[in-house]
């Protein structure tokens, strides 16, 4: 029997995109949770597996270890094509895939560091307030940016369902939320929508990123 993958997560957080991807892919997994969070929300425990202390660590069958959400999806999907959650490298779609993957990562996900703790980068109570300000209108600014250069079928490449529909969905959920990425990003709207409405993700969510009152902002 194969070895299971390992998903290193907490509920709401990066590690759902890995569960969500796996959960669509039928591929049997184990969460290694909690990840003994201090209460200064530090992660000591995590260092042994990742030593960015970051959230998802995917641990592969192979005992490979792999980290970065967007490498860890672009995997995932490339390796079960049968899936069809990425476009192929002879697809017309495949440089926009990997050009949103990347703008997702690094344009949105990165603020999130901040976002979660601007004590990492500020010493007092008005300079973490504006930190916080400032990387919510830089997110909402990205989406916006994105909304403008995309023209979604059903999803965002088209007519089929990959993982960066999966990607968007989730971090759209995340500061500024919903209610705002909704205003900034109307093609995209419809989509994140459509991936919250996914029969086969209503189980996911539900257990590990619930919708519940008030979710959209």
């Amino acid at each position: 029997m194969d070895k299971p993958y390992i998903v290193y997560g907490a509920k709401g957080t990066g590690s759902v995109l890995a569960e969500a991807a796996l959960t669509l892919l039928g591929l049997p997994y184990q969460l290694a949770e909690p990840v003994s969070w201090d209460e200064n929300g530090t992660t000591e425990a995590l260092a042994a597996v990742n030593p960015m202390r970051q959230l998802p660590a995917l641990v592969l069958p192979s005992g490979e270890l792999m980290t970065e959400s967007a490498a860890i999806l672009i995997w995932l999907a490339d390796d079960h094509p049968e899936a069809r959650l990425s476009p192929t490298m002879a697809a017309l779609t495949r440089p926009a895939f990997l050009r949103w993957m990347s703008f997702c990562s690094a344009a949105i996900y990165s603020l999130y560091w901040i976002r979660d703790d601007p004590s990492r980068i500020a010493d007092t109570e008005a300079g973490q307030a504006l930190a916080r300000e400032r990387t919510r209108e830089r997110i909402a600014d990205c989406w916006a940016i994105m909304d403008a250069q995309v023209e979604p079928g059903r999803y965002i490449l088209g007519d089929s369902l990959s993982v960066l529909d999966l990607y968007v969905a989730v971090l759209s959920r995340w500061g500024p939320r919903r209610r705002r990425f909704y205003e900034v990003a109307p093609k995209l709207a419809p989509v994140v929508r459509r991936v919250d409405a996914d029969p086969r993700l209503a189980r996911l969510w539900a257990d590990r990123f619930p919708f519940s009152e008030g979710w959209e902002g």
